[in-house]
């Protein structure tokens, strides 16, 4: 079976900076992989270029073994969902509403039975029909997390998905997102939370200054040595009954 996401030595500018440089990554069925690096280091961009929402230097990506650049905006759709950092919504809409919006390529009814299902499966059942202005942040990130479900796609790429979540709703997302997974599909994560990351996700990038600096399972990718360079913490992964758990400190703390 073909990689649902394919990115090949893909290289990104922005003015005179070089943000990605030559940067390549294949997801296939059934896989979590996390998209980590301190702040600037290339993840946004990474997956913005992989969709084909920006221009690239070089290099080329493909969902589903097509080229992103011959895909039309529909074709696009049935094979990826994208939830982007920004969690914009602009208008103060029912959440089936906004959940529903996943689903456009449904009829009206349709999406609707959809988004509620997915509403479900976010937790959020008894708030199907309030605002998503009068909602918390948590809970409006929640309604957008189930518009990510309603695309039905089998690849899905969230930014930062965990990002103003209390800790029981992070493990819900990340949970969520594995089930995808497990039944078929692929995912494709940033975060922050480098615990999280070790304990939730099969495979790590781990990017530094537009460059990969580590590629693997967890224990690979978030070796101490991995963990200096690319985070500037002292520190290791450490596997308990709970599963992995980092422990690290800041670097020059531990120097000075």
């Amino acid at each position: 079976m073909s990689a649902l996401l394919s990115v090949r030595a893909v290289s990104v500018r922005r003015g005179r900076e070089r943000v990605l440089d030559a940067v390549s990554l294949e997801i296939g069925p059934g896989e979590v992989v996390g998209v980590l690096g301190a702040n600037g280091s290339g993840k946004t961009n990474l997956l913005r270029g992989a969709l084909g929402l920006i221009a690239l230097e070089a290099g080329n990506t493909a969902l589903s073994g097509e080229d992103v650049r011959r895909l039309s905006s529909a074709e696009k759709a049935r094979r990826v969902g994208y939830l982007p950092q920004e969690r914009r919504l602009a208008w103060n809409v029912p959440a089936w509403r906004a959940a529903s919006l996943g689903a456009v390529d449904l009829p009206p009814a349709e999406a609707r039975e959809i988004a509620l299902a997915c509403l479900a499966k976010v937790g959020l059942s008894s708030l199907a029909e309030r605002g998503v202005f009068d909602m918390s942040g948590g809970e409006r990130a929640r309604v957008l997390l189930a518009r990510l479900f309603a695309t039905r796609a089998p690849l899905l790429i969230a930014d930062e998905p965990a990002a103003g979540l209390d800790p029981d709703a992070q493990f819900l997302t990340l949970e969520l997102l594995r089930a995808h997974a497990v039944a078929g599909g692929a995912v494709v994560v940033t975060l922050h939370d480098l615990g999280l990351a070790a304990r939730m996700c099969d495979r790590l990038v781990v990017l530094r200054e537009g460059r990969v600096a580590a590629s693997g399972r967890p224990a690979e990718a978030l070796a101490p040595a991995v963990l200096a360079t690319a985070f500037g913490l002292e520190g290791e992964l450490i596997d308990t009954p709970a599963g992995l758990v980092l422990a690290a400190r800041r670097l020059r703390e531990s120097q000075g």
